[in-house]
């Protein structure tokens, strides 16, 4: 088995414990892919067909308002993560966002029909896509929540506890727009941060 293919696999076990009868059963509709920094794994209006497993970079999904001509950030995705415009994908509706690449990236990914016609033969592939939509509906309500009853210390804590290193990998106006606050408040958090941590160490 190539070695991107394992490492899939690993996760898909962990994840809904697809076993390896059902993977093998798959593994030919799943293609690795490169994508340059900058360059979109899907845009705003166009119909979301793939599903992705992130091997090697950073992703944003974005909104950008036509009229203010603002971007902000929604999600990031990184190493051993699902790539996906997630409600674009499960209705093969135009999508409302962006997906950038942050680095040059790479992930394996599979087409909506194949995933769909793996749902309709095999029991263990139709599991992962009900984990799927669990953990993606689960991942929004708790952004959802983050925006609403968090401040924004505490967002940025949560994300550096799903990306540890996301400081050192894009530019921190990208994790200000995401925090939902400007760049000045993110400097105040850190040095804050940074503090405390001088002072408990």
């Amino acid at each position: 088995m190539e070695t991107y293919k394992t490492l899939l696999y690993q996760h898909l076990k962990e994840f809904s414990g697809l076993t390896e009868l059902d993977f093998e059963e798959g593994e030919k509709f799943w293609h690795s892919r490169s994508i340059k920094k900058g360059d979109f794994f899907n845009t705003k209006g166009i119909v979301c067909k793939e599903l992705g497993y992130i091997t090697k970079g950073i992703f944003r999904i974005y909104h950008y308002d036509d009229l203010t001509q603002k971007e902000t950030n929604v999600f990031f995705f990184s190493e051993n993560q699902f790539l996906i415009s997630f409600h674009s994908f499960i209705r093969q509706y135009p999508c409302s966002y962006y997906v950038e690449a942050l680095e040059d990236s790479e992930f394996i990914a599979i087409r909506y029909d194949h995933l769909q016609d793996l749902y309709s033969k095999s029991k263990g592939w139709e599991k992962m896509g009900r984990k799927l939509a669990e953990h993606h509906y689960e991942y929004s309500q708790l952004r959802m929540e983050s925006l609403l009853f968090l401040t924004p210390e505490k967002r940025y804590v949560h994300l550096l506890e799903k990306h540890q290193d996301i400081t050192e990998r894009i530019p921190l106006y990208h994790i200000s727009s995401y925090l939902g606050i400007k760049n000045p408040s993110l400097s105040r958090i850190r040095k804050r941060m940074n503090e405390r941590y001088k002072l408990l160490n």
